[in-house]
């Protein structure tokens, strides 16, 4: 991981920037967020040129939400977790914040960097300003290599106590220790370890896709939950750059500890899909009391670190285990407006229209051919020959569907940009046709100035029809670069079958078992689902209907029962589930 190599600190001029296009009536939001991610310096000297928005911190201050990321620039503010406007602070780290720590105490906000130096802690009571002060008393730096680095800040109302918990790497484990408010929050005990990665037990350990690498796995993004006087010890693991990034928790007493590993493990989870990983982000809760978990999706076009972010809710079961629900959770959802008991009941149902539809082009460039923009798979794209207004993608859904939201993910291709200017905007308009030859315009942002390289567009009232056509206005890129275009809606079929023949056993080494099922005629996909009780399936493993019918399941714990099933999902819906599996 990387090191800070600059110490200053930069003083920038404090502007605002225009709130996102999206209606504040908007009722649903998408997997990734739809926010402006900023293109990254770091790869300068070897010229990759890409965004990325990783290491996610969500907080809620004063009934608003600010959202903190790695190598940013700046923070977003948003009034209700769809819409956010990006902040330009007036004091930042010339080296930038890589994972920042944030916390709101009282009418206080806090954030702090990583670091392996000594650093000041800032605060402010007005983060919608962007007016930041720090502490003349900075946090002292610890021995070589033990950081703080991926730090997060906690404090313990019942106690009256702060806290800091830290840790990125594959040999030292997660740290924490006591803080002094009285002097700063500098540290007031020193620290202890509080736990380390054990692969050999816990399946999604291990590093790699699907966690199939031999290499020493990764545990970083330390987080902590209070509920109910027990503490939860978030981590994520195993490694940022693979579909399986996840995050999991360890249950103690004590602040310090010592935790025990929660067996439901991980909590949040998401291999398959558009969106994969789900790792290094916090917890948060809402307005309306309702748990949330940020992660860090996985997107690896021109670089191993160029993700992207995502929001899961869920919460506390009967049993106060805590987990999070990713189960659709790259389909849009309904942002809550009051508490909600079950977190599946955010789902709108808007199935994927788009996967596998035929599309044509106004122009290709080199292999990157019109169809790669509905594989679900945003490391291939299609390029234009050019990027002028004009060029345009069309994309035949088969058959008249009723369309309700669509979803623009651009790409970086050879995009030389290494930082957001003024230039740094999209625009393109989007039209509809039952025909393919007579079209009407569904949306643009013609007269706007926005940056949403993952546009989720909520459309105000549903389209029927067969053919969407998107339209270029303006890229800041030497190219036109788009890897999915997703649209959702319902088809007005009948809902699917539920898979019959599902097995799914458990393999010699423990920590896999193998499931299996018959092929449903017509379907999209399958999601498999599991977990430690027939009613607490937590964790999913999407797969398409075209890829085989059988899936490896690598993510188990020895010593702990499972019990499996498995449903269907069509253009219209989703099958009953199958006949639940377990223990086994």
């Amino acid at each position: 991981m990387k090191k800070i190599l600059i110490i200053l600190l930069l003083t920038i001029t404090i502007h605002s920037s225009v709130l996102f296009a999206q209606r504040l009536d908007q009722k649903t939001y998408c997997n990734p967020m739809d926010i402006g991610y900023r293109y990254n310096w770091e790869q300068i000297n070897k010229k990759i040129s890409y965004r990325s928005g990783a290491d996610p911190v969500i907080i809620t201050h004063k009934n608003e939400y600010f959202l903190f990321v790695t190598i940013s620039g700046g923070y977003w503010h948003s009034p209700d977790l769809i819409n956010w406007k990006y902040i330009v602070p007036s004091r930042w780290p010339m080296e930038d914040m890589c994972a920042p720590a944030a916390i709101s105490v009282r009418d206080t906000l806090y954030l702090f960097q990583s670091t392996f130096e000594q650093r000041p802690i800032f605060y402010t009571t007005t983060p919608e300003t962007g007016k930041l002060s720090f502490f003349n008393r900075w946090l002292p730096a610890l021995p070589k290599d033990v950081g703080p680095w991926d730090p997060a800040l906690f404090y313990d109302e019942d106690l009256d106590k702060w806290y800091m918990y830290w840790g990125s790497s594959n040999t030292y484990p997660l740290y924490g220790a006591e803080l002094d408010k009285s002097k700063n929050l500098v540290y007031k005990s020193d620290y202890k370890a509080m736990l380390k990665l054990h692969p050999n037990l816990h399946g999604w350990e291990r590093f790699g896709q699907d966690h199939r690498d031999t290499i020493k796995p990764y545990m970083e993004g330390a987080w902590m939950t209070k509920y109910k006087n027990k503490y939860y010890l978030q981590y994520g693991a195993p490694g940022t750059e693979y579909n399986v990034y996840a995050n999991g928790a360890y249950i103690g007493n004590d602040p310090l500890g010592p935790f025990t590993y929660a067996n439901y493990n991980p909590i949040s989870y998401k291999p398959g899909g558009f969106v994969t990983g789900a790792g290094h982000g916090n917890t948060f809760q809402d307005n309306y009391g309702n748990w949330w978990n940020t992660g860090t999706p996985w997107v690896a076009v021109n670089w191993n670190f160029e993700r992207r972010m995502a929001m899961f809710p869920g919460g506390f079961n009967e049993d106060d285990e805590m987990h999070f629900n990713t189960r659709f959770g790259d389909f849009p959802h309904y942002m809550p407006k009051q508490s909600v008991k079950h977190d599946e009941s955010l789902f709108t149902g808007w199935m994927l229209l788009s996967y596998k539809k035929k599309c044509i082009a106004s122009s290709i460039k080199e292999d990157k051919h019109a169809d790669l923009v509905n594989d679900e798979n945003p490391r291939t794209f299609w390029v234009a020959e050019s990027n002028k207004a004009g060029e345009w993608l069309q994309m035949d859904l088969g058959a008249a569907k009723n369309i309700k939201a669509f979803q623009v993910n651009y790409t970086d291709y050879k995009s030389d940009l290494y930082d957001n200017d003024e230039s740094v905007y999209l625009q393109f308009k989007m039209y509809a046709s039952a025909d393919g030859k007579n079209w009407n315009e569904i949306f643009s942002n013609a007269n706007k100035k926005e940056d949403r390289p993952n546009a989720y567009i909520e459309l105000e009232k549903a389209v029927d029809a067969r053919y969407l056509k998107f339209e270029n206005i303006y890229v800041p890129t030497p190219n036109l670069a788009i890897s999915d275009i997703r649209v959702f809606g319902n088809s007005g079929d009948a809902f699917p079958k539920t898979p019959g023949k599902f097995k799914a056993t458990r393999m010699a080494d423990q920590r896999n078992a193998t499931t299996s099922w018959e092929p449903v005629k017509g379907v999209t996909g399958y999601n498999i689902r599991w977990g430690i009780g027939a009613d607490k399936l937590y964790q999913t493993y999407q797969v398409w209907a075209d890829q085989p019918t059988s899936l490896e399941i690598r993510a188990l714990t020895l010593g702990q029962k499972y019990y499996f099933a498995i449903e269907s999902f069509n253009e219209e819906g989703v099958s009953t589930l199958s006949k639940v599996m377990g223990p086994i």
